[in-house]
């Protein structure tokens, strides 16, 4: 793989873009060795439409290697078969400060993962906490500076959100999601500053109208700075994205949003999961961040 190219910021001289730090992740992933598509529980999934699992693998090992190449480190767990989505682990947990909150899926032709999740978590020492409330881990929720943001609409249930704040001790906002292309959080907003220091806004981009309008209302008076990302950029999954601090990983037909981010003096790096969006997911979905432990 090349290396990832240097962002070149587009900036004026009286409004100097503020440099950006890449800060060390540790994700977990789950390679594609048995995807494919053949049920429908999202708006992307049509099992009618072939699958090329060898194209799936490939994609994502693109993307596995470049977080090594940015130097994260990257834990993997055993695909189950018969679970073709188990390769988009950011549903499998949330984990901050060496604890890890279990999904509790809510189609059942994903609950057989969570066993499998809960059980990597034990064996790699993090405290685990099984859930009572129906949730779908890092799809959901999304931690912001100080602050869990909380999706909610199609899949996790609002009680989860009470669920993870009493877990965490952490203030969780509830974000409500009303467009089923978007079913997850993390489909329709992307944290782009993972570390953020005291007294600081975490940086985040969103799509507006992914949201009803008091979620809009939370999201412009917590985040006023956010990039607005326009609905043909969403579309491709653009947000669905992860990113260091520094470099933001995206869908290359995200070229808006491409563009914002260069202004912002972020890095985007574009990587191709065409294969794995046909199951409903991409970049940050196939990516589950792993905090403490």
């Amino acid at each position: 793989m090349s290396t990832p190219e240097t962002a070149t910021a587009t900036t004026s001289v009286a409004e100097p873009v503020e440099a950006r730090v890449a800060h060390h992740r540790r994700y977990l992933m789950c390679k594609p060795t048995h995807f494919t598509v053949d049920y429908k529980i999202n708006p992307w999934m049509e099992p009618t439409t072939p699958t090329d699992t060898a194209k799936a693998v490939a994609q994502w090992q693109k993307l596995h290697d470049l977080y090594l190449e940015l130097g994260h480190e990257v834990e993997l767990i055993e695909p189950l078969p018969g679970y073709p989505d188990m390769v988009y682990t950011a549903n499998g947990g949330f984990t901050i400060d060496g604890r890890a909150y279990v999904p509790e899926f809510f189609y059942e032709q994903r609950q057989g993962e969570s066993p499998a999740f809960a059980d990597w978590f034990r064996a790699n020492g993090f405290d685990t906490v099984m859930p009572k409330e129906i949730n779908e881990g890092e799809g959901d929720f999304l931690l912001a500076g100080d602050v869990i943001l909380a999706g909610t609409g199609f899949r996790s249930v609002g009680d989860s959100h009470r669920e993870v704040r009493e877990v965490f001790d952490r203030e969780v906002v509830t974000l409500t999601l009303v467009d089923p292309r978007f079913y997850h959080l993390d489909t329709a907003l992307t944290v782009l500053d993972p570390v953020v220091e005291e007294g600081q806004t975490a940086g985040i981009a969103y799509l507006p109208n992914a949201f009803d309008e008091a979620s809009q209302q939370i999201l412009q008076e917590r985040f006023p700075d956010a990039i607005l990302v326009a609905d043909e950029d969403g579309a491709v999954f653009g947000l669905n994205s992860a990113s260091d601090g520094r470099n933001v990983i995206i869908s290359p037909r995200a070229t808006g949003f491409e563009k914002q981010l260069r202004e912002r003096g972020y890095n985007p790096i574009m990587v191709d999961l065409s294969e794995l969006l046909l199951g409903g997911g991409g970049i940050k979905c196939c990516t589950l961040e792993l905090r403490g432990a």
